[in-house]
């Protein structure tokens, strides 16, 4: 079954979405050995996000300034306002955020072990928002076994 989480955004930025997905796998049910249904304990969890102008990443959750840095990083990179730019029609931010969404992921394929995220110690799972204005996101999240 899939699952659909409807994610509030501030404006750019990571909006760590970790314990959403985990909700979603604890309530998941998979079938068992013995044909029955019951909790999952291994499997997989897909995150998709719904959109071209925002992404998802797995990212360090513990030291916001991993998040900032990678966040001024990629401003550097793709800036708004570039003249060679010709989609704008949303504004500057347009075309940077589709850039942005381009060159990271749109789902993530996260281990189901022992029934929780098989994420490692110090791992969030983030929508990151590309556009500057708040936005409802939404993310599908899939968990199999």
């Amino acid at each position: 079954m899939v699952h659909r989480l409807t994610i509030h955004t501030r404006g750019q930025g990571l909006h760590e979405i970790t314990d959403e997905v985990a909700a979603v796998v604890q309530r998941a049910r998979g079938r068992t050995h013995d044909g029955g249904s019951g909790p999952v304990v291994e499997g997989l969890c897909t995150v998709f996000i719904r959109h071209t102008s925002a992404s998802l990443v797995i990212q360090e959750n513990a030291d916001p300034s991993a998040r900032h840095d990678l966040e001024a990083w990629m401003s550097r990179h793709v800036p708004e306002g570039d003249p060679y730019f010709t989609h704008n029609d949303e504004g500057p931010d347009d075309m940077p955020s589709h850039i942005k969404a381009a060159i990271t992921a749109t789902s993530l394929s996260i281990p189901i072990i022992g029934g929780t995220l098989g994420l490692g110690r110090w791992q969030g799972v983030y929508v990151w928002e590309h556009r500057r204005a708040p936005h409802m996101r939404e993310v599908l999240v899939h968990v199999t076994t």
